[in-house]
């Protein structure tokens, strides 16, 4: 009986319905995942980019690793901070993530 059952169910589901359905959920589950994940994460790295290309020697920085410091130098690659009196350390441009101070939102 549970076999008959089964059996019905497939043949109700292959005889009407869209062919075209799966193809349109997909493209529909593509769109969400793009506007959800990848749109906001090229808006944060663009925004990254800016942040690293309009640095400027005495400005408060924060680390990737969360270490505070001020810009004394700024190189191709990367950038000098002093993170106390006469405590400078290098770092790569890219692991600066923000400005001292500045909230994130």
């Amino acid at each position: 009986m549970v076999t008959n059952a089964f059996a019905m169910a497939g043949e109700a589901s292959a005889q009407g319905g869209n062919p075209y359905g799966n193809i349109i959920m997909l493209v529909v589950m593509f769109a969400i995942f793009y506007f959800l994940l990848i749109r906001p994460q090229q808006k944060r790295a663009k925004q990254h980019k800016e942040l690293v290309e309009q640095m400027q020697v005495g400005e408060q920085v924060v680390t990737a690793g969360g270490v505070h410091g001020k810009i004394v130098q700024l190189y191709e690659t990367t950038v000098t901070l002093e993170v106390a009196s006469g405590v400078k350390m290098k770092f790569n441009r890219s692991s600066i993530v923000g400005k001292a101070g500045q909230e994130e939102g």
